[in-house]
């Protein structure tokens, strides 16, 4: 009979060795529904590559069942935590992203609030960013909240904060 063994060196069970290999095939699944572009950015090896490309092909429920369970053996080969640490930044219904999501709210407020200290601030932490530009949408957003107009501004810098953010996590 063929023996598990987990990391510790501690024997795994066969319910425990299938439990991980379902996980596998739900994340392959994941990855199906990511666009071609993120998919790009994620270390994959050209078999899984080619296997995601190629799943929207199967139309029929066996054949994409059977074409999952493929996904989930070429899974195996992979950098999971890499694969599921980006998933989850980019998934806006994990707790990752909502404490990056709301890090950048606090910035956009920082910003608005104190824009000349949180300023330099922010340029030590995205070293990218354009101090003219920063302040420019953080004095329109100030003017805009003293006027009590719609926060477009506000809703700009927002914007560029978070484009900096992900260029900086390498999500852009």
């Amino acid at each position: 009979m063929t023996e598990f063994s987990d990391a510790d060196g501690g024997e795994k069970s066969k319910s425990q060795v299938k439990r991980e290999l379902h996980a596998l095939q739900d994340l392959g699944e994941r990855l199906t529904t990511l666009k071609p572009d993120l998919l790009d950015r994620l270390p994959l090896t050209d078999p899984l590559r080619k296997a995601l490309q190629d799943a929207p092909k199967h139309k029929a429920n066996v054949a994409r069942k059977r074409h999952l369970q493929y996904i989930g053996k070429l899974m195996r080969d992979q950098d999971i935590d890499a694969i599921v640490s980006l998933i989850d930044q980019l998934d806006s219904s994990t707790r990752e992203y909502n404490e990056r999501f709301h890090a950048l709210e606090r910035w956009r407020d920082r910003l608005i609030g104190d824009a000349d200290t949180a300023i330099e601030a922010f340029v030590g932490d995205y070293p990218d960013a354009d101090r003219q530009h920063l302040r420019a949408l953080a004095r329109q957003a100030q003017q805009e909240a003293a006027r009590e107009k719609p926060p477009t501004a506000s809703r700009k810098l927002f914007k560029y904060i978070r484009e900096l953010d992900e260029t900086k996590r390498g999500l852009r």
